[in-house]
């Protein structure tokens, strides 16, 4: 006889599953860390800076990623009045508040590569 998995459904478990949820949704992706993080150490940058600094990524990828990251108010977009028009990015101040997430992404990839390369 098979026993049932428990699964807990309190309240306050389903509001921590449902952020969890919403925050793998806002940054899933294969670049959006490399993104935020990139903004992160440099402040302001122009899309052809963060082009270069994000190793691998396609214009059309960064530009989608970007758009994402500046409609969930992680990202901002500054249009500067020069010829041609250059656009800058940004992180915003709610954005800042990843870096905690990310520098212990971070220290868990570094950790993870030792534990592997050790072996």
């Amino acid at each position: 006889m098979k026993k049932k998995a428990i699964i807990n459904n309190t309240a306050v478990c389903q509001i921590r599953m449902r952020a969890i949820s919403d925050s793998m949704s806002i940054l899933s992706g294969k670049w959006k860390f490399h993104i935020l993080g990139t903004l992160i150490e440099g402040s302001k940058l122009g899309f052809m800076d963060l082009l270069r600094e994000v190793d691998g990524i396609g214009s059309k990828m960064l530009s989608k990623e970007l758009q994402d990251l500046e409609m969930n108010r992680l990202v901002s977009r500054t249009v500067m009045n020069t010829k041609p028009i250059t656009v800058e990015y940004s992180i915003t101040e709610y954005g800042k508040t990843l870096s905690p997430v990310i520098d212990a992404l971070a220290n868990w990839g570094i950790s993870y590569r030792d534990s592997v390369y050790e072996k």
